[in-house]
């Protein structure tokens, strides 16, 4: 039973996402829904699931757009069809390949591809629109597990046989809750991956991953899928959640005999492939080859000392050396040590027609990303074709303000990027040595 703080808690969290949901326009392929490869010709989408639960107020929207309707037990959803529950709404749906798919109050989703065939062409997309979700994978998991994928606004969830809880934190959701904006991402069973353009972060049980909706790099080669300390307060069990840990618990031995149960019914043919093994949560990718490795350089000799003759451009230039030294050993503690704690990264990123989007990164977030950045990246080059350094102000040889263009490129887990920034920091003298106080990256 839920004490009346709970249940207003979750309540107000449902209602503030159905009002982002009416105000804004989410960027859904309805015109032209992906279907199940068994589909016949007609026009009728692939189905999906079946609703198995349901309290409260749960709709649908067809892929035509047309209006909605309420869902009952029993009623069936379609590929592409927009599922919604209001702020005390919530259902768990059967999936055809015998998973499960908990909808919270207040969240939408869309299953955009699905097919449950038992063959190697299994494959099922889902997009969460805004709110959360708790996925119990099925069969397709076992049979094509690189075919499953779970998309936000800001990441790429990919499963290994998982009970785990996707959740979109939309920006004014954000200031609601006191927690930043992106994609969260809890595992309760199995194991996920949580990936960007930027980099990919491997989670196992008990673990929350965090991508925040705006992304960019440089200083920003930093800001990658992080793991967070604890699970966000807002991560609420719901109403059906006890049945639904005895449906988990024995979910893929389900899943695996409903499998084998449709591949007895199929016409004789080709051998049908073996359901993939399960990697072990948490289990580290192979190293990769030598001849992807960074090329070595010189050992950081520790943070620059304050020159006698206080010339603003030389700090600057040789504390930029050992950061960037830094980042191309990949070397996350000595990136760690040229800024101060209280450090907060202002960031601005260009987004869709020529539109910017802000956001802050304290030196703590910024240090847990580095390690997992800094993992990925190889094939690793930049260039500053323009630094300068001043004294700032009244602070006078004690502290200098540092601008630089930098342009960078590289790959990340294997994937080319390229990007221009302006970064700006400000550094002070400490005992002697330079950390950076105040940063700043605009992306070009």
């Amino acid at each position: 039973m839920e004490t009346p703080i709970v249940y207003f808690h979750r309540t107000l969290m449902s209602a503030v996402l159905l009002l982002l949901q009416a105000l804004c326009v989410w960027p859904l392929a309805w015109a032209q829904p992906s279907t199940n490869l068994a589909s016949t010709a007609t026009a009728t989408p692939a189905k999906f699931a079946t609703v198995f639960r349901i309290r409260g107020t749960v709709s649908v929207v067809d892929t035509a757009g047309g209006a909605a309707r309420g869902l009952r037990e029993g009623d069936v959803i379609r590929v592409g069809e927009r599922v919604t529950a209001d702020a005390t709404g919530e259902a768990v749906l059967r999936t055809e390949d015998a998973g499960f798919l908990a909808l919270r109050p207040g969240g939408v989703f869309v299953a955009e591809s699905f097919s449950a065939l038992g063959n190697a062409s299994d494959n099922l997309t889902l997009r969460v629109v805004v709110g959360a979700l708790r996925i119990v994978s099925g069969w397709v998991s076992h049979t094509n597990r690189s075919g499953v994928r779970v998309l936000t606004p800001s990441a790429t969830i990919g499963i290994r046989g998982t009970d785990h809880e996707p959740f979109v934190l939309s920006s004014d959701l954000s200031m609601q809750t006191g927690q930043p904006e992106g994609t969260y991402n809890k595992v309760n069973r199995g194991g996920t991956t949580l990936e960007t353009r930027a980099g990919r972060l491997d989670l196992e049980p008990g673990k929350v991953g965090f991508v925040r909706t705006s992304r960019t790099r440089g200083l920003l080669t930093l800001l990658t899928p992080v793991l967070l300390d604890r699970v966000p307060e807002f991560f609420m069990p719901g109403q059906f959640d006890s049945e639904l840990d005895g449906l988990s618990a024995q979910a893929d031995q389900d899943a695996l005999r409903e499998l084998e149960r449709l591949r007895s019914t199929l016409p004789a043919g080709p051998s049908l492939p073996a359901p993939e093994g399960r990697l072990r949560p948490g289990v580290a990718p192979a190293p990769a080859a030598a001849k992807d490795a960074l090329p070595a350089t010189r050992p950081s000799a520790g943070l620059a000392r304050a020159p006698l003759n206080c010339a603003p451009q030389s700090i600057a230039r040789e504390w930029l050396g050992r950061f960037d030294d830094a980042v191309v050993r990949r070397d996350a503690s000595a990136v760690e040590a040229l800024f101060a704690s209280e450090l907060v990264v202002q960031v601005k990123v260009l987004v869709k027609d020529g539109a910017t989007s802000e956001f802050e990164v304290g030196r703590d977030d910024m240090v847990k990303s580095a390690t997992t950045a800094l993992e990925g990246l190889t094939d690793y080059s930049q260039r500053r074709p323009s630094i300068e350094g001043r004294t700032d102000g009244a602070a006078g040889c004690d502290r200098v303000a540092v601008t630089s263009l930098v342009i960078e490129q590289g790959r990340q887990n294997g994937k080319p990027y390229r990007f221009e920034a302006i970064e700006t920091y400000v550094l002070e003298r400490r005992a002697g040595r330079w950390v950076a106080v105040r940063a700043s990256t605009t992306q070009r």
